[in-house]
């Protein structure tokens, strides 16, 4: 696999828990562990979700939680989910860290996610925020309900990434544990 100099790298998982630089495109043909952060925002019940802009390099056109990305080699996980939160829907707001959970899946076109994502959600009045989706990373954008979103992923599951399925499954209140302490 070539490399052009606007290649980006992200935290990769070792073995022995360490981390090291790998190229992303090539981690996702691997099927290799890296880093990754997925945001849910809400006001109160309902929850904003996008559908991922066709184009993508993978699972484009599907249905998705509020913003999800990897963080680049040396950035935070903290700096990485505001960071994708402006970048894709062009807002910003105070974000709290949750639990890390691994998951691995097939995401088309030969490539797999197999990522040890730290969830982040935020609690906002959706009347207060201004989006500006860039269109190559967001198709289009809605708010909705808790009820309604599992009805809409049980009767039509083909049109939500395999990540989000897997967090609806996981954590069918979309409730999610408090950050784990440093030890």
């Amino acid at each position: 696999m070539g490399f052009n100099r606007n290649s980006i790298f992200i935290p990769a998982v070792a073995d022995n828990g360490s981390l090291y630089p790998i190229e992303k495109m090539k981690a996702h043909v691997l099927g290799q562990l890296h880093l990754a952060v997925s945001v849910f925002v809400f006001d109160g019940d309902l929850l904003l979700i996008q559908k991922r802009a066709i184009g993508k390099y993978h699972c484009g056109g599907l249905w998705a939680n509020t913003c999800c990305t990897h963080p680049h080699w040396r950035e935070t996980l903290e700096a990485c989910a505001a960071r994708r939160l402006g970048e894709e829907l062009g807002f910003s707001v105070p974000l709290t860290r949750h639990q890390t959970v691994d998951y691995a899946a097939e995401v088309g076109n030969g490539l797999r996610e197999h990522e040890r994502v730290t969830l982040f959600s935020a609690a906002v009045d959706r009347h207060a925020i201004d989006l500006a989706l860039d269109p190559h990373e967001v198709e289009e954008t809605r708010w909705i309900s808790h009820a309604d979103l599992l009805a809409e992923a049980e009767a039509r599951p083909e049109a939500f990434t395999p990540w989000f399925r897997i967090y609806l499954h996981r954590f069918p209140g979309l409730v999610f544990a408090p950050a784990a302490r440093a030890s």
